[in-house]
Formats: C-alpha cells, structure tokens, sequence
C-alpha cells in the first residue's frame, strides 16, 4: 500500500527529514508534484544533501526512487543533481526512474517566468523563477514537452519548433526581449537524451504491480498545502497539487491504493516568497526565529518570513488532506522564548472565523486570537524520549493537537535522522 507525507502550511516544514526517515522502511520512494522549484534538505553520514527533483530516499541502497506524471522535471537541474549525488558516493544505477509522461522544463520556461513575474509590478507573485508554473501551463495549454517526446530527437524539434512560434512572438512583440532558438535547444539538450532513455518507465504501471506484489510505497510532494494551486492562497501559490489527492494524478494510482497519509507541521510557521500570513511577526522574534531555525530557503536561499503556529490553517489541511496523524519539526528552536503564542481563531469586521477562508481578500486581512503559553529554557536537541521533554512543550504540543483534532504521533528536535521523538 501506499503511504503519502504532506506538508500541512507553506511549504518548509521539514518534510524531507520525515521522507528519509521512513523510507529505509519502505521499498519505493516516489515525487507525484512540483519541480525543481522544491528544496528537500536531509543530514546523512555527516554530509548535508539538498534535493530539488530527485527524491531523498535515494540515500537508503534498497529504495527505488521515482518521478512520476505529476513531477515537472528540468533536464538541467536533475543531472546536476544526479552528479553531485555520485561524487558524494551514492550509487543511483537501477534505483531511480522517470515517467514517460513526466513534462520538461526547458529554458524557455525559465525565461518567461522570470520575466512574467517581473511584470506584474507590486502585483507580483514571488516565483522561484525556475520555470515551474510556465511547465505546467504549456502541459495544460498543450503545447508541452514529455520525456516520450523528448527520447525522440526528431519529435523533440517539432515540438520545440511549435511551443516556440508562440513564446518567440511574445518575447519580441511584446516583451521586446532577445528570441530563442530551437536548434540551439535541441543541440544543448542532446547530451542527456541517452540517460532519460535509461530512466525513462510507464510509472503507473511500475507501481501499481509494484504494490499488488506486496511492496512499500512512500509518496512525497513538493511545498505544502497552502501553496496548493486550488485550495492555498490563490494566486500567491504552486502550479500543482501538493495536497494528498495529488498523489492519484500524480503517480497514477487509484485512491484506494492509499492506506496512509502522514502530515508534517513546524512547531510556529514560515512562509517564503509574497502573499498572506495572519500569524506572521514583524518584531525581533521573526529574525530571531529565522536565525535559530536557519530559515533560508534550500533552493533559493530567500530568507523565509516567521511566525507564531496557526492551528486554523493546520487544522482545515488535517480535513484537506485526510490526515492519520501530523509529525511536528523544529520544536528545539522555540528553546529559550519566555511565551509561545498559538493562532486559535481570526477576526474579520468584527466577525470570528473558525475556519480558514478561501477568499485571499478575506484572509489576508484577518486578525488573529492568540492563546499565550508558558516557554521553556531547556535545550532539546539531545532528547530522544517524550518522557524527558520540559513540562511546558508537552503542555503545547498537547494544545496543538487538542485544536488541530489529528494525533501527534513524533516531535523532531533537530536536523539528524535520530533527533526524532515518537510519542
């Protein structure tokens, strides 16, 4: 069966961890969202590793790592990644796939994304520029490139050739910026045709026998609920569906194939790049939070913005997403603080709201009741059980669970694979 690891806020909340956590108990690890606009950072050996595409379960010998259909993949930035994972010593020959059916994002992507964004002035989103939602419109646009297509060369340039007639009249009529050649393209991207060929399956098919033969499945996602392109705060939000149902999409697997969905949430709240955060600090808190939890995007290196935990927000992905349980990272870095606060309700025209609204106008106007808890002095790094835990953090854990209605099931202190509590 299939069990899926969802962020519950903005993204960032450390889901690469848990996703190498549980994977030396899986068989399968694989992408269903996103592209290389994620950033995934897992501690091994003593070596830190930033994935983008190529999923963290790779670093467990035994795993078999996957893209699937949903994943938008750059053919630049995965063998990039593919590299630097050999030179570290990790073997990925007949452990890693990618879906024939996958979409490319080539240069042309990036560009226009770059310079769309731009574009809208003060309106603008906050993209990473790396080409992802352009993908993802071309895909539904149909216009798009797959790797089937792209193991052809000659299907290659015919594709390229029409995708290009209408982006080359919009840089230069309209954009008034340089046009792109097909030719150069194709001749730039030739040399990673052969290895595609390697990696290249039917990932629906490889893993629905997959687990009809009895194997594991983990299925991991990019950002987080509330950048989900229909359910986050639209339109400061992905191209895709990070939230569970993704996955089907996604991997091309049935609903009834998931037995488990696991949800991962930051003891406060970050959020990278525009767009609304009621729980959001304005005061020393926020760089004080951003330099203990290193707040720095994986990809990007944008500092993140910080705040206090919104449970309104956890609370309606618990009931998105269909959550089992929801892991909690980084409650280490709230060590030292003499009062946590805890986003309980919003305020808009002097009305409460309960809920998260999905009106973006609404949302990011509301205000935001805080309940107020104790802090504790204790440094939590070294902890290994919940008994050992300050009484005040289990005191906040417990609320964070009593308001979000889904058990805790384990507490991350630290960055390490064993700097997890279960509880």
């Amino acid at each position: 069966m299939v069990t899926v690891v969802v962020g519950t806020q903005w993204g960032d909340e450390g889901k690469g961890k848990i996703i190498d956590t549980l994977a030396s108990k899986h068989d399968i690890v694989a992408r269903y969202q996103g592209g290389a606009n994620a950033g995934h950072t897992v501690v091994h050996n003593n070596q830190k590793f930033v994935f983008h595409l190529i999923p963290s379960g790779i670093l467990h010998q035994h795993v078999i790592s996957v893209l699937g259909n949903g994943v938008v993949i750059d053919p630049a930035s995965f063998f990039q990644e593919l590299t630097e994972l050999e030179s570290k010593g990790i073997q990925v020959t007949g452990r890693l796939f990618i879906a024939e059916n996958a979409h490319l994002t080539l240069p042309y992507h990036k560009i226009l994304d770059q310079i769309e964004d731009r574009k809208r002035g003060k309106e603008k989103i906050g993209t990473t520029g790396r080409g992802i939602g352009t993908t993802y419109t071309d895909k539904y646009g149909r216009i798009g490139v797959r790797v089937v297509d792209f193991l052809n060369a000659d299907i290659f340039y015919q594709k390229i050739q029409v995708a290009l007639e209408l982006k080359n009249y919009l840089l230069q009529e309209y954009y008034k910026e340089a046009t792109i050649s097909a030719e150069k393209i194709v001749d730039e991207y030739s040399k990673f045709r052969n290895k595609f060929k390697e990696l290249a399956i039917d990932v629906s098919a490889y893993i629905n026998e997959a687990i009809n033969s009895g194997k594991k499945v983990l299925a991991e996602g990019a950002q987080g609920t509330f950048l989900d392109i229909d359910f986050g705060t639209y339109p400061f939000v992905t191209a895709s569906n990070p939230i569970s149902g993704g996955v089907c999409i996604g991997l091309g697997i049935g609903p009834k194939k998931i037995s488990r969905i696991i949800g991962v949430a930051k003891a406060y709240t970050t959020r990278v790049g525009m767009g609304p955060f009621p729980t959001e600090l304005e005061d020393e808190l926020n760089e004080k939070l951003r330099t203990a939890g290193n707040e720095f995007g994986a990809t990007t290196g944008r500092p993140r913005r910080c705040g206090w935990f919104d449970a309104v927000i956890v609370k309606y992905a618990a009931q998105l997403n269909g959550l089992d349980e929801i892991i909690i990272t980084k409650l280490d870095v709230l060590s030292g603080l003499k009062k946590i606060k805890i986003g309980v309700r919003y305020i808009y025209n002097n009305q409460y709201i309960e809920k998260y609204p999905l009106d973006t106008n609404i949302f990011e106007n509301v205000k935001v009741e805080y309940e107020e808890l104790d802090g504790w002095d204790e440094n939590l790094n070294s902890i290994s059980s919940y008994s050992e835990l300050p009484q005040q953090a289990k005191k906040y854990i417990d609320r964070i669970e009593e308001l979000i209605g889904v058990k805790i099931s384990e507490i991350s202190v630290g960055s390490s694979r064993e700097q997890i509590i279960k509880r």
